[in-house]
């Protein structure tokens, strides 16, 4: 048994010495042979690059990183990272879910969460938008947030039955459907919707996206600023991705044909004027839709590889910062869309996995049993099938 740990640990060692070599030439080859580098040198330069920084990055960030990697290996060596992310999001949902039912809680970390939203144009649409809703924040980006990403990992967290009551008891459709709000922030509102399904704590998803519809016809394109049209794809994105359970499985292309046609009609404007972020995830729309020959992955994978910058040995912000923190959510979206995996794994499952099930928060219950997570296709999907203005 010893003499095989070794030779794994060996192995391991050796594929990283190797990754690494290749990642530390990369600057090299791109000067000394003059051609554009691969997209497997980019995506390879990209993962040691951060690979190496990860546990020097802040928890929530090793989480995103460690979630999606896993999603896209099932390699069991990310899951701590995973773990990371669970015992903090642990700690959150033990204070602001425990305490929700305490005089003027909600009230006053409603307030907190505006206050620190920020100070720029985005921070000040979004308060502006808020204001008819204070309460809204509370309960979509800190709740379901925390628990959504709880139940993903396999579990209930602190005051689980506390919370999806409060849930249940607050319409978020009149903020979710408020074009105001949608203009302010498209994507993160399509999670909302998804999240309180996954809950069963609400049914959103069908009212949000017809107002998303309603808000952005697409003859009125001519008419959106270019951070307008990249908000509406970052909507658009999200729509895929929270149907895949965020890159757990794929998504039925023919639902989701008024995105994917979109994308497909307007992928040069995407190319021009969108971020590196959602022309990533515009090609990982088409991927979770199994449909890795079109036309768009080629070209959104071929204008990120080129976005890499050898110096940094990773994709810096559309201003140039190299920030590792800031720029995680960038570089590991490359990473998919130029590697993308025969299969998604589910989970990780940390109660299931030898790794993390030692280590668990005491504040979690494991469900009584892990499904599969696959959605019902038998299920009636009408209210999925309305039409593109």
């Amino acid at each position: 048994m010893l003499a095989i740990r070794k030779f794994k640990s060996l192995t391991c060692l050796a594929s990283f010495t190797l990754l690494f070599a290749s990642a530390s030439t990369l600057a090299e080859t791109k000067e000394d042979k003059g051609h554009q580098l691969s997209h497997q040198q980019v995506r390879s330069a990209i993962q040691v690059n951060l690979e190496q920084n990860l546990y020097s990055l802040p928890p929530r960030i090793q989480g995103h990183y460690g979630i999606r990697m896993y999603r896209m290996t099932g390699d069991d060596k990310y899951a701590n990272a995973a773990l990371v992310d669970l015992i903090t999001i642990t700690e959150r949902q033990n204070y602001f879910a425990c305490n929700m039912d305490k005089e003027n809680f909600i009230e006053d970390q409603s307030a907190k969460a505006i206050s620190v939203l920020g100070k720029g144009p985005r921070a000040k649409a979004r308060k502006k938008a808020l204001k008819p809703f204070p309460e809204f924040i509370f309960y979509s980006d800190i709740l379901l947030r925390y628990a959504s990403r709880t139940d993903e990992f396999g579990f209930m967290g602190p005051c689980h039955e506390q919370m999806v009551q409060g849930l249940k008891a607050y319409d978020l459709a009149p903020a979710l459907t408020d074009p105001t709000m949608i203009t302010s922030w498209a994507a993160q509102l399509v999670n909302y919707a998804y999240w309180a399904e996954q809950l069963n704590a609400g049914e959103y998803v069908a009212q949000y996206k017809q107002a998303f519809i309603e808000t952005y016809p697409n003859d009125k394109d001519s008419e959106l600023d270019k951070k307008q049209f990249q908000n509406k794809l970052y909507g658009m994105t999200h729509f895929i991705f929270a149907d895949s359970g965020y890159y757990q499985e794929s998504v039925d292309a023919k639902e989701f044909k008024w995105i994917l046609d979109y994308f497909d009609n307007n992928i040069e404007r995407i190319l021009e004027q969108a971020t590196d972020d959602i022309i990533s995830e515009v090609g990982i729309s088409f991927l979770l839709a199994g449909l890795p020959n079109h036309s768009v992955v080629k070209k959104t994978q071929n204008h990120i590889a080129a976005s890499f910058e050898t110096e940094y040995q990773l994709i810096p912000s559309p201003r140039g910062n190299p920030d590792m923190a800031m720029g995680e959510h960038r570089n590991v979206l490359a990473m998919m869309l130029l590697d993308w995996p025969d299969t998604l794994h589910k989970g990780p499952y940390l109660a299931e996995l030898k790794t993390t099930k030692k280590n668990l928060p005491i504040q979690v219950t494991p469900k009584a049993k892990t499904k599969s997570k696959t959605k019902d296709k038998t299920k009636d999907k009408t209210k999925n099938k309305l039409k593109t203005k």
